[in-house]
């Protein structure tokens, strides 16, 4: 062999040497990426299924495979609040990229536990006053996501219930004392009643026997309805408040779908579903680099109106034909 062509075979062979490193890098399954999901409420609870599920589809909309890029380590800690600690503390040791927690209680346990991880909240009521972020347009620590209420709407349930039901001049708020959100409802509603020329008055809950008993006393008097406000102990209650108020024959307005669904007479909030597929646009930001100091927390922007003509029927309601017409959906 001449030693130009050794030479020259010396050098192909040290560069296909190089190249097979690149080649077996490039063959590499991607990178793994982890998030922690918390929710408080129970693995058999259908409305929290199907919110997990939209985001989910939010996720995979944006090239994210569980099992091939993306790995999630799914908690359903009830109601409890001993619960929702033990796992967040499972959560946070597991050391996910990202963190999805829904509602207040479980956004508060994960920051007692960590101020590193990103957490990312599809539905929260008061973040800024529940110290979760120092602003909505600046959050500034490791909180973001979208709120699930603006108190204005308190003022369209109370329009909404005078429309199904004109004949109401009382009004029942049923809301949580606890919480600062429920008394911030409740004063939008307030603002518009004598415009409507309705007597409102709010009914504290606690627990199932202070709403049985609350409701109960209301209804003894002509001309009532309900509105329900939106927050924890209302959801957690929901299928007894529908019970009791078909029981009491009290038109009732309600602040999300489920409640429509479930046979309450009609809801008006924003779409929740909804808002779990955004919140996996948030989470895909941040897996990608992004940080939530810096991604404002959004306002609801999709609403919708879900009237139930089953029990419009049974609570003897001739429905209107401009509810009709505003329902984005209609159960019959």
């Amino acid at each position: 062999m001449r030693r130009r062509e050794f030479i020259g075979l010396l050098g192909g062979v040290a560069a296909l040497s190089l190249s097979w490193p690149l080649a077996a890098h490039a063959q590499q399954p991607e990178r793994m990426r982890r998030i922690g999901v918390l929710l408080p409420a129970a693995a058999d609870d259908p409305l929290n299924q199907a919110r997990v599920g939209a985001f989910l589809q939010g996720l995979a909309l944006l090239g994210w495979t569980i099992g091939r890029n993306v790995r999630i380590d799914t908690r359903w800690a009830t109601n409890n609040a001993a619960e929702i600690r033990r796992h967040a503390a499972e959560l946070v040791a597991l050391a996910p990229d990202v963190s999805l927690a829904s509602g207040g209680s479980t956004v508060g346990q994960l920051l007692q536990i960590t101020r590193t991880v990103p957490i990312v909240f599809p539905l929260a009521t008061d973040p800024v006053g529940a110290g979760f972020v120092d602003s909505l347009a600046r959050p500034g620590g490791n909180v973001t996501g979208f709120m699930n209420i603006e108190y204005g709407m308190g003022g369209k349930w109370l329009e909404l219930l005078k429309q199904m039901a004109p004949g109401v001049t009382r009004a029942a708020v049923l809301r949580d004392p606890t919480q600062g959100s429920g008394a911030m409802q409740f004063a939008a509603i307030q603002a518009v009643a004598p415009s409507l020329r309705v007597e409102v008055n709010p009914l504290n809950m606690r627990d199932a026997g202070e709403i049985e008993r609350a409701i109960a006393a209301f209804a003894r008097a002509p001309n009532g309805g309900l509105i329900v406000t939106l927050g924890a102990g209302t959801v957690r209650h929901r299928d007894l408040i529908i019970v009791l108020a078909a029981r009491h024959k009290l038109p009732t307005v309600y602040p999300e779908r489920f409640f429509a669904a479930a046979g309450g007479l009609i809801s008006y909030g924003p779409d929740q579903i909804d808002q779990f597929r955004l919140a996996a646009g948030y989470v895909d930001r941040i897996l990608k680099g992004e940080k939530p100091a810096d991604l404002p927390v959004q306002a609801p922007t999709k609403y919708e109106t879900v009237l139930n003509l089953k029990t419009a029927k049974a609570l003897g309601i001739d429905v209107p034909t401009s509810v009709l017409v505003r329902a984005d959906e209609v159960i019959e």
